[in-house]
């Protein structure tokens, strides 16, 4: 069943994200708005507190001179600061330019050049010694504040100097941030977002205001979220899904505890015990992958619980989807499984979990239904940074797995050439900053944002992503291959797996390159006498490879002739931002990993 929304609020959003946060300081004052690790425990801030920090940090912007539309750097981690940094400069007027803290100085320096910033924010020494190293080709960063450095006293200042600086400024310019705000218009640049690209130069994506109210509101309006829900936020900031959840936070009111540390993730979900969270799916795969070996680690009777549970929780789950009546004893067997098995799943996301949001890349069916069984929800959607991020989402009251939800309220789609995915709507960019033809490329006259994704939508409306048109290839038979379908059933099956990359373009059969997950391995190394060795030693053993082997051909199985892997091979590391094989949101950079591993393709059709 198709919920329907209202979507006259379209028609009657706030101007700007500078009125939606200080109205939301009006209206929420005492109330808790965000929560950050400190030494040993958390500190909580309320709307007021942020309101008055992020009013003399506007200020302090003001001072140094920042004119509407000018562009303010940010390069950190996610943490609480990189949201008043974000929150100061629209208040005064600019536009955050985002750069990912694995960001090389190279790129780094190429952002802020193309974006000709004025400021810039870091996080500390590491990311302001990238500005200093090629400060020659940044001549318009004119001031640089540090979250955790200490100031030069010129170039460089802390950002307690700048928000002191910012009260003097109200001391003698009373109403300067009121005023900026006030001016903005809704059709003015909020965000130049750098997408981190698979390939080349990162583009930068120019979202207006407009765009980030919408998004916030179109998630109002559906009535997900609520003042009385609490995120967990670790999603970088610099991404565009972890900036519409800041959007959604102002629309509806909740508070946000903050930690980017990834290796943090779940001890933090037991600490604060969220009632949400968005991630990209490599969490959700990573968290089944853990629990699943975890328990086979432990064998005999717990393993054999473990796996009946699971067994009766999908069959239950199936029976209610359709429809249809649980019988009595599978009733009462689902009711002693939940306290025995799923409530000690759930209670490893903190217990009070309502639902995830996955995005960023495509959620495996098999492991959204996995957990469903477990009791947990992960409503998938979709968007592209091109629009704001968010421009489809399950509902909690009205989702499919496989789908990405109906188009957000308020907004249009389409299916254009080829089953092409077209959006249109509020939240969409201007287009790419100084790439006319390449905006071109991707906005059309009517304003359709084609996204280079293959869908298909039913009769409700939701969509189901059929395929990525760059990604799909064709054998030397003329057989087409959609890669991440393959390698999202693989890691459905295979819970040691990492990374499972597909290949075979104009190739009379399918191979693939395979990365395991290094804490995974580590785990099953302990249990078959390899504890101590490193991960390429044991990845390059007998029994490992003997183990892959298994899983590739229970995935064959389940496979169409052409698209079976014929060939593969195990990489002696795991892909990594670091390393510049994925982006910052864990999407393989397909090129790049086929550009550093060629040789070992070849070798697999030798």
């Amino acid at each position: 069943m198709a919920i329907n929304h209202d979507t006259s609020f379209v028609d009657n959003l706030k101007p700007s994200m500078a009125v939606s946060f200080y109205d939301r300081v009006a209206s929420s004052g005492s109330n808790e708005a965000f929560r950050y690790p400190e030494g040993d425990g958390w500190t909580s801030v309320t709307w007021a507190q942020a309101g008055e920090r992020v009013t003399n940090l506007a200020a302090g912007l003001l001072s140094l001179g920042l004119t509407p539309e000018q562009r303010v750097g940010i390069a950190s981690t996610t943490r609480y600061e990189w949201i008043l940094a974000d929150l100061a400069i629209m208040a005064a007027g600019g536009a955050t330019t985002t750069v990912y803290p694995s960001t090389n100085a190279d790129d780094t320096a190429y952002i802020l050049s193309d974006s000709e910033c004025q400021v810039v924010f870091v996080e500390d020494d590491a990311q302001l010694a990238k500005l200093i190293e090629r400060r020659s080709e940044i001549p318009t960063v004119s001031k640089v504040i540090t979250f955790d450095g200490a100031g030069d006293g010129d170039w460089v200042i802390t950002l307690d100097a700048l928000a002191e600086q910012g009260a003097q400024f109200l001391a003698a310019n009373a109403g300067a941030v009121e005023a900026s705000v006030a001016a903005i218009k809704p059709d003015q640049l909020a965000t130049l977002i750098y997408t981190s690209g698979t390939t080349g130069r990162p583009k930068g994506v120019r979202l207006r205001h407009k765009s980030w109210v919408y998004e916030g509101e179109a998630i109002a309006v559906q009535d997900i979220l609520h003042e009385d829900d609490l995120q967990f936020l670790w999603l970088p900031m610099a991404h565009s899904f972890g900036k519409v959840l800041l959007s959604a936070q102002l629309a509806c009111g909740f508070a946000t505890a903050i930690d980017g540390r990834v290796d943090k993730i779940v001890e933090n979900l037991g600490i604060v015990k969220p009632t949400f969270m968005g991630a990209a799916p490599r969490i959700f795969e990573k968290a089944h992958g853990r629990i699943v070996t975890m328990q086979a680690s432990e064998g005999g009777l717990k393993e054999k619980l473990f796996n009946q549970a699971f067994k009766v929780g999908l069959e239950v789950d199936q029976l209610v989807r359709d429809g249809k009546n649980v019988p009595f004893l599978l009733k009462v067997q689902h009711g002693l499984f939940d306290k025995l098995v799923f409530s000690k799943v759930r209670d490893r996301f903190g217990g009070r979990v309502r639902f995830f949001i996955s995005g960023a890349a495509a959620l495996n069916k098999d492991i959204a239904e996995w957990f469903h069984a477990a009791g947990i929800v992960i409503l998938e959607g979709y968007g592209l940074t091109e629009c704001s991020a968010g421009g489809f989402v399950n509902h909690p009251d009205d989702y499919k797995f496989g789908s990405v939800g109906p188009a957000l309220p308020g907004s249009e789609v389409k299916l254009g050439e080829g089953d092409e995915i077209l959006i249109r709507g509020p939240h969409v960019m201007d287009g790419y900053h100084n790439l006319p033809e390449e905006t071109a490329k991707s906005l059309d006259a009517d304003g359709w944002l084609h996204t280079g994704d293959k869908g298909a939508i039913d009769e409700d409306g939701h969509l189901r992503i059929t395929g990525r048109i760059k990604e799909l290839f064709k054998t030397s038979g003329g057989k087409y291959i959609a890669p991440p379908a393959i390698e999202s059933k693989f890691k459905a099956i295979c819970p040691y797996a990492s990374q499972f990359m597909v290949f075979g373009e104009e190739k009379n059969y399918v191979v693939a390159l395979i990365t395991l997950d290094p804490d995974a391995m580590e785990g099953w190394a302990a249990e078959n006498g390899m504890a101590g060795k490193s991960y390429a030693e044991i990845v390059k053993s007998e029994p490992v490879k003997a183990m892959v082997t298994d899983y590739v051909n229970q995935l064959n199985e389940n496979l169409n002739r052409w698209e079976t892997i014929k060939k593969w091979e195990l990489l002696d590391h795991d892909l990594t931002v670091e390393s510049g094989e994925l982006t910052p949101s864990m999407k393989v950079k397909r090129a790049i990993v086929q550009g550093n591993n060629q040789d070992k393709i070849d070798a697999l059709y030798a």
